[in-house]
């Protein structure tokens, strides 16, 4: 079990559930500046797609007690293809392969795309000592309730109780309890797409060059 410090994708956690229920418009969230955005206007355009960011954020903090700011990471995570804005201006991504490149060749994480990851795979990753970045349905901040879709945002989890429940922080988790969750295994199936980016926190030397093959989005 990884002790990692919880990082919401908002940066006032305390408004989370106002954007995802009430319709609060998320650039006009105070401490937006926190997040290292240039803009409101930035913040508001992107905050919205940050889970992944959240998520690395989390891992750098954990492994290095210090981690560069949200915007920041997605600086360098457009820099090598992680996202792509459409003429239309739609965002897509996260996109995994170039995301894997951008966590090696800059912060020496070693990063593992899983396409197709079976839950057993998903435990074994977990008890082997990597954390996941794992596509599930954003409805998990609730899971009473059951998700329409599977997939379209990133939970990091981080690792198992003896009981086998999976415990992950979730960057748009409304509540305390919904930021630091512990699900069981068969629920989380639920929810999880099958498909995630497994982490490895040991350390590793950045590379220099940037490999952008095997695109996969979350």
């Amino acid at each position: 079990m990884h002790d990692v410090p919880v990082v919401t994708q908002y940066a006032s956690p305390e408004l989370v559930f106002a954007i995802a229920y009430e319709g609060h418009d998320p650039g006009a969230d105070p401490g937006w500046a926190v997040s290292g955005a240039a803009s409101q206007e930035e913040y508001r355009t992107w905050s919205r797609h940050l889970c992944g960011m959240a998520c690395l954020r989390m891992a750098l903090l954990h492994r290095d007690g210090h981690a560069p700011t949200l915007f920041d990471l997605l600086a360098g995570a457009r820099q090598y293809g992680g996202y792509i804005v459409e003429e239309d201006r739609t965002i897509k991504g996260l996109i995994y392969g170039p995301f894997a490149h951008y966590a090696q060749g800059v912060h020496g994480l070693a990063a593992t795309v899983r396409p197709q990851l079976k839950m057993d795979e998903l435990t074994g990753l977990l008890d082997g000592g990597r954390l996941v970045m794992a596509s599930v349905a954003k409805g998990i901040r609730v899971p009473h309730e059951d998700p329409p879709r599977r997939g379209g945002h990133l939970v990091l989890v981080r690792g198992r109780t003896p009981e086998g429940d999976l415990v992950f922080n979730n960057p748009s988790g409304h509540t305390q309890v919904a930021r630091e969750a512990t699900l069981s295994a068969d629920r989380f199936a639920d929810f999880f797409a099958g498909r995630g980016i497994a982490l490895d926190l040991r350390p590793r030397t950045p590379s220099s060059a940037a490999d952008r093959t095997a695109p996969a989005s979350r």
